[in-house]
């Protein structure tokens, strides 16, 4: 898809525009990577592991019981005969239990496809980063280390197991502050990754409000609240723009890109019972990805990349995530 040279300007206007709606409807507060939850379906061949958690909470922060001490879950879907292998990021919301991945969709049957599925477990309002502290709004005891943990911890624990990529690399995608952040560490680490996707991400982390969007936010997500400030500093720090896919466009030349967003209009997954989230959570959110979507694809092309992309109608909710990992399957995007 070819987009106008003019894109990015009109993104960030875009993107300034439904901030001001946005905060108008007090809807600021709500999840950004909610998306729509049902009951976890079993998907059988499951291979369950975990690794070192890089020093960051787990198992006591918070409460939960169910991790083990300096340990990040991990559930993995693998066949030997596999020459591919995706690590899948959850959203703002993700559990410590199963992934949203695992919870909402059958994308784990790529498995059957040439596919290896990783699923790391955990990481609420985390963005899969490292964060500067612990965040002292709600708490939290020792600050998160996602990027070491998938990074350093998760990529060698794969080759150990046998999980095969291309060249020794592997594809890593996620849903919206997962897609971002899946664009971020392929980025950054080119030695681990061949391949990259943003599912209604948020991939222009400095456009003008986005951080005010992103602090409000993540007042909501439990355990509730977070201070944003604690991850990469106050807004004027440079870890902004460090941890920004768009301003991380020229490392990403040789990289296979995929981003695709819904257009906030309800498609074949919005039902008659969840109209009322739909509406005012679903539609904005993802109104709000397909800008941001719209102005890396512009400012990638721009710079000589040809990323494939993905523009339906749907809203922020997982039956549309799921579509776009089978359309990423199909157009040959973990090839």
């Amino acid at each position: 898809m070819r987009v106008a040279k003019n894109k990015p300007q009109a993104g960030r206007r875009l993107t300034a525009v439904l901030v001001a709606l946005l905060t108008a409807m007090g809807l600021l507060g709500t999840a950004i990577g909610a998306g729509q939850a049902s009951a976890r379906v079993p998907h059988p061949g499951v291979k369950e592991f975990w690794i070192d958690a890089c020093g960051m909470p787990t198992n006591g922060a918070f409460g939960n019981k169910s991790m083990k001490p300096g340990k990040v879950k991990v559930r993995s879907w693998f066949k030997p005969g596999n020459q591919r292998t995706v690590i899948l990021l959850d959203g703002m919301r993700a559990q410590y239990d199963f992934s949203g991945w695992e919870i909402n969709t059958n994308v784990q049957k790529l498995v059957n496809h040439g596919v290896n599925v990783v699923e790391p477990i955990g990481g609420p309002a985390s963005f899969y980063t490292d964060w500067d502290a612990p965040s002292n709004f709600n708490n939290q005891k020792r600050a998160y280390k996602w990027g070491c943990v998938i990074d350093k911890r998760l990529v060698p624990a794969l080759k150990q197991r046998g999980f095969k990529g291309k060249g020794g690399k592997y594809a890593i995608m996620g849903l919206s502050s997962g897609g971002n952040a899946a664009l971020t560490h392929a980025a950054q680490r080119r030695d681990l990754y061949h391949a990259a996707g943003s599912l209604s991400g948020y991939n222009y982390l400095t456009a003008p409000g986005m951080r005010t969007l992103l602090r409000l936010a993540m007042l909501d997500v439990d355990p509730q609240p977070w201070n944003i400030d604690s991850m990469w500093g106050p807004p004027w720090s440079p870890r902004w723009p460090q941890n920004d896919p768009f301003m991380l466009i020229n490392r990403m030349h040789g990289l296979k890109l995929y981003i695709g967003s819904g257009n906030g209009f309800f498609g074949k997954y919005n039902y008659p019972q969840n109209i009322g989230d739909d509406l005012f959570k679903g539609t904005p959110l993802e109104m709000l990805a397909l800008t941001q979507t719209v102005a890396f694809d512009a400012a990638a092309r721009a710079q000589g990349l040809n990323p494939l992309t993905y523009y339906a109608n749907g809203t922020h909710a997982w039956g549309y995530w799921q579509d776009m990992v089978w359309d990423a399957q199909r157009r040959g995007f973990f090839r």
